[in-house]
């Protein structure tokens, strides 16, 4: 492992640092590898960062989606029908961090890397450029091999936490996380946005309570709207969906057009808490 390899820890907070200095809120957006190609979804990657995006979060199609929704999954599994393999995560990141200094997070299910064995995907992510992991289902107490192996290669990792989490949970997220914590929401269904905006107001309270220095909100976020409420109180806003349906429906062009108006969302307001 070269001197380069080891280095670069902390680009995903400095980008969020860099998204505040400027006034606005990060963006996180999100894609998954593969689809529709994997060469197009590596524009397609590109063109979010060409187009406001502050972080790339970028997802390996699985088998076993349980955790995305319909597009999303239509999506991942369109990927795996044409054939990705785990080396094309490598190739896409490679291909995108040397276009862009973007920082790429990878979200994905837990079974891929432990199957890939935890210390061999850390290094290659990371002789790839890739910026850290999300990990949804797997909680910061039994991921010691996963914070072991991010603390050797300085690769950030991020875990999730929900409006139902106890407390004692909170702190294992908040002192388990690097970059920022995860912050689950369900805003956007209809008839029930005012509630599950207030739950999501109310569990970054809860965070900055136990100390997270960061905190971006994800799921069902699909509109400059949204962005620019999430941004009264977090410090970003995770879009994945609204995007994947762009590239579906209308390709690299289209995706870029809707990256640029949801960007628009996170200057509307800038995050007010202590650093």
């Amino acid at each position: 492992m070269t001197a380069d390899v080891a280095a670069r820890p902390g680009r995903v907070e400095a980008a969020i640092q860099k998204a505040e200095a400027a006034g606005r809120s990060a963006f996180v957006g999100y894609l998954p590898v593969g689809f529709p190609d994997l060469e197009t979804s590596i524009q397609a990657a590109i063109a979010l960062a060409e187009n406001g995006v502050d972080i790339i979060e970028l997802g390996p199609p699985y088998s076993d989606p349980v955790m995305d929704g319909s597009v999303i999954q239509e999506a991942t599994t369109a990927a795996l029908a044409n054939g990705f393999k785990m080396a094309d995560l490598f190739t896409a990141v490679r291909a995108i961090t040397a276009a862009t200094d973007v920082p790429v997070l990878v979200m994905t299910y837990w079974n891929p890397v432990f199957q890939y064995g935890v210390d061999r995907y850390a290094d290659d992510l990371l002789a790839a450029g890739g910026a850290g992991l999300i990990t949804p289902d797997i909680t910061p107490e039994v991921a010691g091999e996963w914070i072991a192996a991010s603390e050797r290669t300085g690769l950030d990792r991020v875990f999730l936490a929900a409006p139902t989490s106890t407390d004692a949970r909170l702190d294992l997220v908040v002192t388990a996380s690097t970059g920022f914590v995860y912050t689950v929401s369900t805003m956007g269904i209809t008839g029930e946005r005012a509630e599950l905006d207030r739950a999501a107001r109310t569990l970054v309270g809860r965070l900055r309570a136990h100390g997270a220095k960061r905190a971006c909100v994800g799921i069902g976020i699909s509109t400059a709207e949204q962005i620019a409420g999430v941004s009264e109180y977090a410090d970003g806003a995770i879009v994945g969906t609204a995007l994947v349906r762009a590239l579906r429906d209308g390709g690299v062009s289209a995706l870029a057009e809707v990256t640029r108006t949801l960007a628009a969302g996170t200057s509307s307001a800038r995050p007010v808490h202590e650093n």
